[in-house]
């Protein structure tokens, strides 16, 4: 039988590059709903969303979510998990996925996927995924996190820029196509376990994270191991910005 998970939705109306995201409409239902039925249709034995907003609460009760009101002043999505667990009592041995509130296009199965890959491994905190890079522009890309993983599948290191740095291949301008080697894009899905998130929020930030802007550093460079699940191909991405949300809108609706 597959090990029970839940589902946390952290979801906050001041998005800086789209304001109010959450509440967007993509056809008759906001974005906040279309995710919600993502982790619903995963199998999840529970789907909560956790927010800091009124209006937010509001919507999310009315299509008939859970909702935990949680502080405004987190550091980031995980950290503000961590409250809702704790707020919740969930038990620590409790796997808890953490999909982000603007992936309405993600597949549900991979939030099953992410799950189970870290009921199967005991010692790991945490959970992700990755897919394949087969594009030079993809590699060199900041906004497209790059993750390398030692021969059990754990991840070693995440970056903005491209690793491994291919020495030959990218001693002069960049290629044209890639060498066989292969280049991993890290897909932001999280798993965790319950008792980590709440470890988790009471670490200091890293000054690798700081540096990367990425918060799974953090649990890097205290020794919380990442299991990393690799997938054929990356799903379609998130709402970020307003042509994102025309893009998602097109192919919802």
């Amino acid at each position: 039988m597959p090990e029970p998970f839940r589902v946390a939705i952290p979801a906050r109306y001041a998005a800086s590059r789209l304001p109010g995201k959450p509440l967007r409409l993509i056809g008759q239902h906001t974005l906040l709903e279309r995710v919600y039925r993502v982790a619903q249709a995963s199998g999840a034995l529970e789907v909560v969303i956790a927010t800091d907003d009124e209006r937010i609460r509001r919507v999310a009760e009315a299509f008939g979510a859970a909702v935990v009101m949680t502080a405004t002043a987190h550091h980031s999505g995980s950290d503000r998990l961590a409250e809702l667990v704790t707020l919740l009592d969930w038990p620590d041995e409790a796997i808890v996925v953490n999909l982000q509130g603007d992936e309405p296009l993600l597949p549900p199965p991979l939030l099953a996927l992410v799950a189970q890959t870290l009921a199967a491994q005991p010692a790991a905190g945490i959970a992700t995924l990755a897919a394949p890079i087969e594009q030079v522009a993809e590699l060199f890309d900041p906004n497209v996190v790059k993750l390398v993983y030692d021969a059990d599948a754990y991840a070693m290191y995440f970056s903005r820029a491209p690793i491994p740095w291919h020495r030959d291949a990218f001693a002069g301008e960049r290629p044209q196509c890639l060498p066989s080697a292969q280049w991993w894009r890290h897909i932001g899905v999280y798993a965790y376990r319950a008792g980590v998130l709440r470890a988790y929020a009471q670490l200091p930030p890293s000054p690798l994270e700081g540096l990367e802007s990425l918060e799974q550093l953090r649990a890097l460079h205290h020794g919380i191991r990442i299991q990393v699940a690799t997938i054929a191909q990356a799903p379609p991405g998130g709402v970020d910005t307003e042509a994102d949300l025309n893009r998602v809108r097109a192919q919802l609706t």
